[in-house]
């Protein structure tokens, strides 16, 4: 349903690595980096960037569900020392400034919904002078990793906005299922983890090439979702 604008959304709820910010192969890196100190078992760039997007406590479940916590907690004190080092220079996507520029001049509401951890988050936030977009963030270790619907149904509550009037933007079929178990239109972005037909069997209404072209498809809205949502 449109509003009498015709805007078919309030809300816009952006992932963040994947969809807003270029990190996934930094993200990559660092967690083989952490493994080979830690002398974990080795997993391939392919094992580790398919988990991309999950709360570091879901990753380290599915890539070690069988070794000793110990070693395991060992293992994630380094990767977050690494990946909060100041040499972490992940840059965002481009276009993504002006792209939120235009969507908080348009009149939408922005908020974050990520597998980032809190600390990890507000440094991108701070390091990208990207903060007084969002109204409201959310993180893994404040809230059930995706694909819980936690992140949004806190994002809902906050904003007061139903789930029909929402929008969650993802590169993850973690991203789709999320939006998919909160009840609101998940849209795919093809330039972060996951391939875009893993999207659309997910849950995507749509696939964007990146989050440029999110005002022009949003302008078309009312008449796509009406034909792709669930």
């Amino acid at each position: 349903m449109t509003d009498v604008t015709g805007r078919r959304y309030d809300l816009l709820i952006f992932d963040w690595d994947g969809t807003l910010m270029d990190s996934a192969s930094e993200i990559v890196a660092t967690m083989q980096k952490a493994i080979q100190e830690t002398g974990l078992p080795e997993r391939s760039p392919d094992q580790l960037r398919d988990l991309i997007g999950l709360g570091l406590e879901e990753t380290i479940d599915r890539l070690f569900p069988h070794l000793d916590p110990q070693r395991v907690r060992q293992w994630l004190s380094q990767y977050r020392q690494r990946y909060l080092s100041p040499s972490s220079r992940a840059p965002l996507f481009a276009r993504t400034q002006e792209t939120l520029s235009r969507l908080r001049a348009d009149g939408y509401e922005l908020a974050v919904a990520t597998g980032k951890g809190r600390r990890g988050l507000d440094r991108a936030l701070v390091r990208t002078a990207t903060a007084h977009y969002f109204s409201c963030t959310r993180c893994a270790d404040e809230a059930a990793s995706k694909p819980a619907p936690d992140m949004v149904d806190d994002i809902l509550v906050r904003t007061a906005t139903v789930p029909d009037r929402a929008l969650v933007i993802g590169d993850t079929e973690y991203d789709m299922l999320m939006a998919g178990n909160a009840g609101v239109d998940a849209l795919g972005v093809a330039c972060g983890v996951h391939a875009p037909a893993r999207l659309l069997a997910t849950g995507a209404c749509a696939i964007l090439d990146s989050v440029a072209a999110l005002p022009a498809w949003l302008a078309q809205a009312p008449d796509t979702v009406e034909v792709l949502s669930r």
